[in-house]
């Protein structure tokens, strides 16, 4: 943790106001302060009254195109990193996005696991230091090469899918995480509730990092087991 270092900044423009509380919730679990307006002029008025770091923004606002909002932060001089994140993906639209001054483009239906991963990128996190460590009891998990280490089953490479669901259960490993909450963050809003990956998944974790440090809270979803006690 860079406790001394000041919280990186976003700033979300998005109408929907699920989604909007959706990735709020999800940025304020990975460290960042969220902003989130439901407008274009009212995220407009916050970005020149304090810049963020960056900028999510929408397309289909209910006053002005995102576009148009882009166009003018462009034109008032800002250069932080905004990412687009909206139900429009058509060729087009992208083209029409990037020659605004976006820097990435994400459609919808999207999962969290991915906008995060495409946020970091932009906002060049990684080179901070060689390694992003998240460290529970005696499992270490670095989450720039993706990689979990434990005494009993040393280092192992996790994918895509086992890198984002363990992070997820590791920023708030005290927690209780339902299967709805992990397919919302793993992968995406709209996935199918019934789907049975998420227990897959968690399978898979459990080979790599020790059944016992997972906990299934039955009925529920599941959480971080708690620290062994170091004697």
């Amino acid at each position: 943790m860079n406790s001394g270092a000041p919280q990186t900044r976003i700033l979300v423009i998005e109408d929907n106001q699920r989604i909007g509380h959706f990735v709020e919730k999800g940025f304020g679990s990975a460290g960042y302060a969220v902003d989130v307006y439901r407008d274009g002029i009212g995220g407009l008025r916050a970005l020149r009254a304090a810049p963020p770091d960056l900028v999510v923004l929408d397309l289909s606002l209910p006053d002005i195109d995102g576009m148009e909002v882009l166009a003018m932060l462009r034109a008032d001089g800002h250069t932080m990193p905004v990412v687009i994140l909206t139900a429009r993906g058509d060729i087009q639209d992208r083209v029409a996005g990037f020659e605004m001054g976006a820097d990435d483009y994400l459609t919808k239906p999207f999962a969290f696991a991915e906008l995060l991963v495409r946020v970091r990128a932009r906002l060049r996190e990684e080179p901070r230091s060689e390694s992003q460590e998240i460290i529970h009891g005696d499992l270490t998990f670095d989450t720039r090469t993706r990689r979990a280490t434990t005494p009993d089953l040393g280092e192992r490479e996790l994918s895509n899918r086992e890198h984002a669901l363990l992070e997820c259960l590791l920023l708030r490993p005290a927690e209780t995480h339902s299967r709805e909450e992990l397919l919302r963050a793993v992968w995406g809003i709209d996935f199918d509730p019934q789907s049975n990956v998420v227990d897959v998944y968690i399978r898979y974790l459990r080979l790599k990092i020790g059944s016992h440090r997972i906990d299934t809270v039955r009925g529920r979803g599941y959480r971080m087991a708690a620290p062994t006690s170091v004697r």
